[in-house]
């Protein structure tokens, strides 16, 4: 991976994450935060949608893919901390 494909996963990222924060509680979690959230939920979201037989391409579909995997993070989060 080059600089240019790392500045892009690290954009998605932070998109995703930051997308997904204001989808369930109302806001961010920083630059550092959202950039984590989102790269986590890439990777549970590909998982998800694979198991699904979903398949998004591109730069939308990844982010799309992305944020969809930090929302079921971010709520299986919200699930644990409430027990």
């Amino acid at each position: 991976m080059d600089i240019t494909g790392l500045a892009v996963f690290l954009a998605i990222g932070a998109v995703a994450g930051w997308l997904a924060g204001t989808l369930m509680k109302g806001g961010g979690f920083g630059l550092l935060g959202n950039i984590v959230v989102g790269i986590i939920g890439a990777v549970v979201g590909g998982f998800v949608f694979g198991l699904l037989g979903i398949s998004a391409g591109g730069l939308i579909g990844s982010i799309v893919t992305a944020t969809a995997g930090a929302v079921l993070l971010l709520f299986v989060v919200g699930l644990v901390k409430r027990s």
